[in-house]
Order: C-alpha cells, then sequence, then structure tokens
C-alpha cells in the first residue's frame, strides 16, 4: 500500500508542475480573488448577518434534501429492503408472545448503541464546530460510574433505573470489591459505540478526497484545498503546524495501516488531514476505516477510558477536594460546594426510591448551562456553515457565467 501512495504522489506533483507553468497556482489576481470570496463567505454567519444567513441556511437545507432524495432513489433496492425488514420488526414488535422479552432487550441495547454512536458522529463529522461529546455526555457519564462503584462497591446497578439513574444495589458495599476492569467493562459498549461514531464520522473527509481526485475536479472543501497547497509548498515549509501537518502526511502515506492506526490511537486534532491524505492517494476503504474503527473504538477509547476512571477514583477524587480546600484563603469556600456536591451524589445512590431530596448546588447549575451553551453554539456553527456553502455555491456559478462571456 505503501508502494501505492509513493507512485499515487507522482501524478500530484506533475500535475502541481503543469498549474505552475501555466501560471494557475502564481497568478495573484486569482488568489487575490480566492483571498476576497473567502472573506465574504466568513461574513455571512447570525450575528453579522442574520436574515441572509438564515435565507441561505434554508436554501442549502433544501439543495442538500434534495440531493439526498436523488441517491436514495439511486439506491431505492436498499431503501426497499430496508423498509421491509422495519416493517418486520414492528410486526415483530406489536405482536403478543413469548418473543416480546427479546425484543425488548434488543430494543434497549440498539436504542443505547445507537445513542452513543450518534454523539460519537457529533463530535467528529465536521459540522460547523464540533459538539464536543466526550466531554459533555461520555467522560461525565464514566465519571459518574466511577463514583458510583466505589460508593456502592459493585457494578451490578439495578437495571431499571439504570442507566438512566444510577442506584446502588441492595446488600451493602463489599469493601475492595471494585477493580479498574471491573469498571472499564461496565462502560465497555457505550465507549466503544462512542468511539466507532467518531471513526465514522471521518469518513466524509475521506471520501470527498478521494472523488475529488478521481473526478479531476476542482475540490468543493476548503480543507482539501489548503491540503494541495500544502503539498506545493512543503519543500519550504517553515512553521510548526505546517510541518505536523506534513508528518501526519508522510507517516499515513508511508507507513499505509499502521499509520492511519497510529494516528487515530491518540488523540489527534490533524486526523481529518489524514482522511484527506488517504482519499488523495487512493487507500483502500477498508484499509482507511478498519484502522480507524480500531484505533479510535478500541485502543484510544481504553486509554481515554481509563483516564477518566483513575482521575475519578475514590482516593484520587478525595485528595483533589482536600488540595482545593489547602488553597490560602479562598480554600475553604472553593472547597465546601465540592464536598457537598459528592455528598448529594451518594444520598442519590443509596435512596433506591426515586425521590432523594433535590438540592443542588452551584455546581451542577454551572454544568447544564455549559452543556445548553455548548450545544447552542454548535447549532449557531452549523446553520453559519450551511450559509456559507451556499454563498460558495454562487460565488462559483457567477465566476462561470464571467468566464462564459
Amino acid at each position: 500500500m505503501a508502494a501505492n501512495g509513493a507512485s499515487c504522489e507522482q501524478p500530484q506533483k506533475r500535475t502541481g508542475a503543469k498549474d505552475k507553468q501555466n501560471g494557475k497556482s502564481a497568478d495573484p489576481s486569482v488568489r487575490d480573488r480566492r483571498q476576497k470570496d473567502k472573506e465574504e463567505r466568513l461574513s455571512m454567519v447570525l450575528w453579522r448577518r442574520p436574515v441572509t444567513t438564515l435565507h441561505y441556511f434554508l436554501l442549502e437545507t433544501l439543495i442538500k434534501l434534495k440531493e439526498l432524495t436523488l441517491k436514495l432513489w439511486q439506491r431505492r433496492g436498499t431503501v426497499f429492503l430496508f423498509l421491509v425488514l422495519c416493517s418486520l420488526f414492528s410486526i415483530a414488535y406489536s405482536t403478543e408472545g413469548a418473543h416480546q422479552q427479546y425484543v425488548q432487550y434488543l430494543e434497549k441495547k440498539f436504542l443505547w448503541c445507537a445513542y452513543w454512536v450518534g454523539l460519537g458522529i457529533l463530535s467528529s463529522v465536521g459540522l460547523g464546530t464540533g459538539l464536543h461529546t466526550f466531554l459533555l455526555y461520555l467522560g461525565p457519564h464514566i465519571a459518574s460510574v466511577t463514583l458510583a462503584a466505589y460508593e456502592c462497591g459493585s457494578t451490578d446497578f439495578p437495571e431499571p433505573p439504570y442507566p438512566d439513574q444510577i442506584v446502588c444495589p441492595q446488600g451493602g458495599a463489599v469493601e475492595g470489591s471494585i477493580s479498574l476492569l471491573s469498571i472499564m467493562s461496565k462502560v465497555r459498549l457505550e465507549a466503544c459505540m462512542w468511539g466507532a461514531g467518531t471513526a465514522i464520522g471521518e469518513l466524509p473527509p475521506y471520501f470527498m478526497a478521494r472523488a475529488a481526485r478521481q473526478s479531476g475536479a476542482d475540490p468543493d472543501d476548503e480543507d482539501y484545498e489548503e491540503f494541495e497547497e500544502m503539498l506545493e509548498q512543503a519543500e519550504g515549509a517553515q512553521d510548526f503546524v505546517t510541518r505536523a501537518k506534513l508528518g501526519v502526511q508522510h507517516m499515513v502515506q508511508k507507513v499505509g495501516f499502521f499509520g492511519i492506526l497510529a494516528c487515530a490511537s491518540i488523540p489527534n486534532p490533524l486526523f481529518d488531514l489524514a482522511g484527506i491524505t488517504c482519499g488523495h492517494f487512493l487507500v483502500p476503504f477498508w484499509t482507511f476505516f478498519g484502522a480507524t474503527l480500531i484505533g479510535k473504538a478500541i485502543i484510544k477509547m481504553h486509554i481515554q477510558k481509563l483516564f477518566v476512571i483513575i482521575t475519578f477514583s475514590k482516593h484520587i477524587v478525595e485528595q483533589m477536594v482536600s488540595l482545593i480546600g489547602s488553597v490560602p484563603k479562598l480554600g475553604p469556600s472553593l472547597q465546601k460546594p465540592f464536598s457537598q456536591y459528592l455528598e448529594a451524589q451518594r444520598n442519590k445512590l443509596h435512596h433506591a426510591g426515586g425521590s432523594a431530596p433535590a438540592d443542588e448546588n452551584w455546581l451542577s447549575w454551572v454544568f447544564e448551562k455549559v452543556v445548553l451553551v455548548m450545544v447552542c453554539y454548535f447549532v449557531i456553527s452549523i446553520v453559519n456553515s450551511m450559509a456559507q456553502s451556499y454563498a460558495k455555491r454562487l460565488q462559483q456559478l457567477r465566476h462561470s457565467e464571467e468566464k462564459t462571456k
């Protein structure tokens, strides 16, 4: 595969040289026009041009829905088979019988997995700014299970109400019966599903770059345009960010499967570049997706999960709270809300009746508002991004009309 990547690299260099000979890449008027167009698109945001932004967002949404409808129609056989399977499941779901316990079990597991896969996709798919669902959802979930496991002395939480609510099992805690492995096993399914979702979210850059390379058309994506410019200017790269991007590109291109696996297995903000690189150099789909899935859903997910579990283990949390209290002057006032919050969580864990005291301190209130603000900002960024996409369509249409005159 590395040989395949190397062979794919040569046409790209020849193409870049050809463009330079024609004056395409060196034409300052073209660069100025692109920069002006980019600045015009970036001004299309809700807080500057709200009416126009919403108008463009709605038009872009209609175009995307039309494209989706056409793609579904082209794959109408697959859609029909999917509808038949849904109909069969609906019949089995609504028919009384001994099979209902299995249907309900499958429904519960499917919805639980789909929830975490969806959050993983939102985290990496590139809609707007991306929603940091690990920090907002999965991380707090793992932390809650960790704190509950040490408090209850068990991970056998009653179902229901788990996973909607964590309640200690009846029978009391067994001192020293909790281990890292038992907690990791308890949250393994949701963690792996979230990791699989992030792997699925990395596919759009790969498919976009692959389609652009195979068709030879100008890419309709700014990240891909920057990637091609980076390849052309690779020899003169001096700044750290560009050299880091080139390092990712060379690792993926030369090492192949294990290079992609290494990039996917660690927290890597430049992994989008790996997807673009693999698509551009026509790396086989299963090589890219297989390495990405293993790296994100298994290796990276276990590293992140282990970090959260260790951080929120009982003795570490107690040490952090006592450390906060040792801060001069402000320590005791800062320590009090944390202690109250932990005590409230312990009371909830031991209150199986569902009517635990609803005393909420400012930590819970602040976290809820932070989640709300981040979700709102994520939605606003999607609106801005789609409005800018429609603005780019208009710019391309205008430039094509100017060329024909």
